[in-house]
C-alpha cells in the first residue's frame, strides 16, 4: 500500500512542493487529502535530490500545510472504448453530457508514443473538407498535420466546426470520426460547439473534449493528450480514419508559461518556457499513418496569433513541425467574406502526394496553380490602380484586377453550410474563372488540359 505524507513545503499557484522521502517517477499521478476529507488530484512534474513538484488538476485553493499526499505510482491513463463515440467530456476525460461513465474496454496512457519513423507510410489520400480554397489550393491529405493560423475575432471556430461536419474520403467506403478538443475555451463557445454538433448530427461519429476557460490551466495541458490517445486508440485498434481538430493551441501554449513561471523557469522567447518547441512537436507528432495499420490520425490544430504576428513562437514553432498551414486574412473577414482564407501565405506541403488523376482530377494541379498566379498578380495591381486609378491600367492587368475580385466573390467566399464537391463544385467554379482570362495567358496549364476543360465565360 502507498504511503501517505504531510511534508507540503510551499504551494504556489496551482502547484504544491513536497519534501522528498523515497524515489518518485516523473508524470506519476497524486492523490492530495485535505484535512476535511475532500480529496485532489495532481501529477508530478519535477522530482529533484530533496524536493518534488505536483501540479494540482482541480487548483490548490483550500490547500494547506495538512494535506496528506499519496504517489500512486502509475501515469494519466484515459479509458477508452467504442461507447465514448457520440459522447461529450471534459478536459480531464470524464463525461460532461449528463450520461454515464464510459466503461472502458482498455485504459492508455495518454503520453503516447511518438510513430518510429520507418514505420510511417506516406500520406496519400485526399480528404475532402468542402471548402475550396483547402481542397483546391491547400488540399489536406489524410495522415497530415495542417494548422490553421487565425487571430483573435475570426472564424477559425466557424472553419473548424464546418469541416468537422463536412470532411470525408471521397470514393472510399470508410470509418471515418472527428475528435475535437476545445482548450480555454469560454461557456459561450462551448455552448456554440455542443449545439453545433448535436443539431447537424456531426456528434454521431465524434468523441468532443471541453475544456473551459474556468478550468484549471494544469488541466489544459492534459486536454489535448486526452484527445490524441482517444485517436490512437481509433486509429490503430479499431482501423478508423480520424480527425483531430484542436482549437486553441495558443491557450495550450498560455498554460505552459503559466506552469513555466510558477516553477520559476528561466523564460523563452517573449516568456514561454525553452521546451515549448519540444511539447508542441509531441503533441504533433501523434499524427501519422503506420504501415501495415489501417487506420489514420489527421491534425487540424488551430492556433489564433497574437496580436496578427506569425513571426510570434507560437505560430513559428508550429510551422516548423507541421506540413503546411492555412492563414486567415483579417482583410478578407472585413470585407465580409466567409471563410475568410488567404491562399497566398497558406500552404500544404504533402498537396501533391493526395491529387492528380484518380484522386481527385487530373487539371487539379494546374487550374490551382493558374488560379494562384492570376490571384496574386490581381491583387499585386490593387495597390497601382489606387494610385493610377484603374482607366489607366493596361487591358491585361485590367482583366487581372477584375480576376482577383471574382476570385474572393466566388471561389473563396462560400456558405457557411456549403459542401461542395470536388469536381462538381470546386473545379467547376476554377475554370468558370479562368475562362475569363484569354487561353493564351493560361500559360501554367498545357495544351491538353486547356482543350479539355477550356472554354470562355462571360459573367453575365
Amino acid at each position: 500500500m502507498e504511503k501517505e505524507y504531510k511534508t507540503i513545503s510551499r504551494i504556489a499557484g496551482p502547484l504544491i512542493f513536497v519534501k522528498k522521502t523515497e524515489p518518485i517517477g516523473y508524470s506519476d499521478l497524486v492523490k492530495i487529502t485535505l484535512p476535511n476529507g475532500e480529496t485532489k488530484t495532481g501529477q508530478v512534474l519535477d522530482t529533484s535530490e530533496d524536493i518534488v513538484v505536483v501540479q494540482v488538476f482541480e487548483g490548490t485553493s483550500g490547500l494547506d500545510k495538512e494535506a496528506r499526499v499519496k504517489f500512486l505510482g502509475e501515469n494519466i491513463k484515459l479509458p477508452v472504448s467504442d461507447d465514448m463515440l457520440g459522447r461529450i467530456l471534459n478536459g480531464a476525460g470524464k463525461p460532461i453530457d449528463g450520461g454515464p461513465e464510459v466503461i472502458p474496454e482498455d485504459k492508455l496512457d495518454i503520453t503516447g508514443a511518438a510513430i518510429n519513423p520507418y514505420a510511417r507510410a506516406s500520406p496519400e489520400d485526399f480528404i475532402q473538407t468542402g471548402i475550396s480554397t483547402i481542397d483546391l489550393m491547400n488540399t489536406l491529405v489524410r495522415g497530415q498535420k495542417l494548422p490553421i493560423f487565425s487571430g483573435s475575432g475570426l472564424p477559425h471556430n466557424e472553419i473548424a466546426l464546418q469541416i468537422a461536419r463536412q470532411a470525408n474520403v471521397v470514393g472510399k467506403e470508410t470509418s471515418f470520426i472527428v475528435i475535437f478538443a476545445a482548450m480555454g475555451i469560454t461557456n459561450e463557445e462551448s455552448q456554440r460547439f455542443i449545439n453545433d454538433f448535436e443539431k447537424t448530427g456531426a456528434l454521431k461519429r465524434s468523441v468532443v473534449f471541453l475544456n473551459l476557460a474556468d478550468d484549471p490551466a494544469v488541466e489544459r495541458l492534459i486536454t489535448p493528450r486526452m484527445a490524441l490517445t482517444a485517436a490512437e486508440y481509433f486509429a490503430f485498434q479499431k482501423d478508423m480514419h480520424v480527425l483531430v481538430i484542436l482549437t486553441d493551441m495558443s491557450n495550450y501554449c498560455e498554460s505552459l508559461r503559466e506552469i513555466g513561471s510558477a516553477r520559476e523557469e528561466i523564460p523563452g522567447r517573449r516568456g514561454y518556457p525553452g521546451y515549448m518547441y519540444t511539447d508542441l512537436a509531441m503533441l504533433y507528432e501523434r499524427a501519422g499513418i503506420i504501415k501495415g495499420k489501417k487506420g489514420s490520425i489527421t491534425q487540424l490544430p488551430i492556433l489564433t496569433m497574437i496580436g496578427d504576428d506569425i513571426t510570434h513562437p507560437i505560430p513559428d514553432l508550429t510551422g516548423y513541425i507541421t506540413e503546411g498551414q492555412i492563414v486567415l486574412s483579417r482583410e478578407l473577414h472585413r470585407k465580409n467574406i466567409y471563410p475568410p482564407i488567404d491562399v497566398l501565405p497558406s500552404l500544404s506541403r504533402l498537396m501533391n502526394l493526395g491529387i492528380g488523376e484518380g484522386k481527385t482530377r487530373e487539371d487539379h494541379k494546374q487550374a490551382s496553380d493558374q488560379l494562384y498566379a492570376n490571384y496574386a498578380e490581381g491583387r499585386d495591381l490593387r495597390g497601382l490602380a489606387a494610385i493610377v486609378g484603374e482607366e489607366s491600367l493596361a487591358e491585361r492587368d485590367r482583366k487581372l484586377l477584375k480576376f482577383a475580385g471574382q476570385f474572393e466573390e466566388l471561389f473563396v467566399r462560400q456558405g457557411k453550410n456549403e459542401n461542395r464537391d470536388i469536381r462538381e463544385g470546386t473545379l467547376r467554379i476554377a475554370w468558370q474563372l479562368l475562362g475569363t482570362m484569354p487561353e493564351s495567358e493560361l500559360v501554367r496549364i498545357s495544351p491538353e488540359i486547356k482543350k479539355k476543360f477550356y472554354s470562355p465565360w462571360h459573367q453575365a
